[in-house]
């Protein structure tokens, strides 16, 4: 099977075929359209910076403290520079998420200008702010000292050539003769794949740094709203669906179950070769088939082994109509959330006819613990393995069910099993 290609430069770095791909000219791209805009914005940090080193190295070789206008200066300075830096970071942030594409395939999100009071109030516009001090301050000399060591490794690759001049060439000690340079110069050809993987490497680490710091395009407060929205959502659906479940139980199956009798009662006095017959049996038959259907309806919203039995009483009961041994260990201490039993009784309802229909398994297990307070439910199988959710196998399904709780949901199913679907369920009450 041919391997995948990697989507950026960190996975790239760790293929054999490093040196022969495409991967070091992309990252020497990104090197390259880096410098320009490092300079930059080193070059304004200078402007700030240069004055401060120059009052600090005057404090403490001469001992004299810098002047009043100095230190207004730098005041002023420091102030407008943190007063202009997210909306000098905004643009930055647009050139830099463009660029990361020469190193990372995978999509960034890259949000619209949100006004200029939000870019103050925002913590992913601060963000970006810490990442253009990054860039203008600390990539700079990162690059700097990386370029000083390719031009001494450069350096002892031409020292053959140069060391016959009048001047002897210095690297960490005088060469005089060629002689003496030959075994500068090859360690230096054997360095230069070392310094190919370390550009790499420089450059796939600035390149996760940025994706690290833009890649934050909603703030936690939006998050926690979110959240909180979400769980209203789910209690509203609960509430709504037990009222569904009343209505059904408490009126309209008792009026379903009354008409059946009255017409088998009806049945019972009219006489076989009656035309009346024929079409009353039929009316008889389907009023039954609607009660089978009422009850299952009823059954789907909250089965009712789960309101009499508990979560462990019911799970067992799943386990008794499978169609394969399945062993249910059950070690639950205190009251579970209504929603958090529904949905792990579902889990386990699903994964056992998963197992049943795909896995080609001879036992089956079921697991129901708390831990650290949290509902953990395990289903595993000595199965065939290989389950994908996505090829329909119901998991895709389970797991929206499973996150509207704000639980997750976790699949290890490797070719040729086994296979365990493990189900983390929060119990905040």
């Amino acid at each position: 099977m041919t391997p995948e290609s990697p989507t950026r430069l960190a996975e790239a770095l760790r293929r054999r075929d490093w040196l022969i791909s495409v991967w070091p000219w992309r990252a020497l791209a990104y090197a390259i359209s880096t410098v320009p805009i490092a300079g930059l914005l080193a070059i304004g940090l200078l402007i700030v910076g240069a004055p401060l080193l120059a009052a600090a190295n005057g404090l403490l070789l001469d001992g004299r403290p810098p002047g009043v206008a100095l230190l207004l200066f730098l005041a002023v300075s420091s102030l407008g520079l943190l007063a202009l830096a997210p909306i000098v970071s905004y643009p930055v942030a647009v050139i830099e998420r463009w660029r990361l594409r020469l190193v990372d395939n995978r999509p960034l999100p890259a949000p619209s200008w949100p006004g200029l009071v939000a870019r103050y109030r925002s913590a992913g516009a601060w963000r970006e702010v810490v990442y253009l001090f990054c860039l203008g301050g600390f990539v700079p000399v990162v690059y700097w000292v990386f370029l000083l060591l390719v031009l001494l490794d450069l350096g002892m690759i031409t020292s053959p050539w140069l060391a016959g001049d009048a001047e002897p060439v210095v690297i960490w000690q005088p060469i005089e003769s060629t002689g003496e340079a030959i075994p500068y110069a090859i360690v230096a050809v054997l360095l230069l794949p070392v310094f190919c993987y370390a550009a790499g490497l420089v450059a796939a680490a600035q390149a996760e740094v940025t994706r690290w710091a833009l890649a934050w395009p909603v703030d936690a407060v939006a998050l926690r709203e979110v959240a909180r929205s979400r769980t209203r959502l789910v209690g509203a659906y609960e509430a709504e669906r037990r009222r569904i479940e009343r209505d059904l139980h408490d009126g309209a199956q008792p009026r379903l179950t009354s008409l059946t009798l009255q017409l088998g009662l009806a049945q019972l006095d009219v006489p076989e070769d009656s035309p009346a017959a024929r079409p009353l049996a039929v009316a008889h038959d389907q009023a039954r088939g609607l009660m089978v259907m009422l009850r299952q309806l009823v059954h789907g919203i909250r089965p009712q082994s789960l309101t009499d039995l508990g979560l462990a009483g019911a799970a067992s009961e799943l386990a008794d109509v499978a169609t394969i041994p399945v062993t249910v260990h059950a070690d639950l201490r205190g009251e579970l959330p209504e929603i958090v039993e529904t949905t792990a009784y579902f889990v386990v309802s699903e994964a056992l006819s998963n197992v049943a229909r795909h896995a080609r398994a001879t036992h089956a297990e079921v697991r129901l613990t708390r831990v650290d307070g949290d509902l953990v439910v395990e289903v595993s199988d000595n199965g065939r393995g290989g389950a994908d959710p996505t090829r329909g196998t119901g998991l895709t399904g389970l797991a929206d069910r499973v996150a509207a709780v704000d639980g997750r949901l976790l699949l290890s199913s490797p070719a040729g099993g086994p296979t365990l679907v493990r189900v983390e369920l929060p119990c905040r009450r």
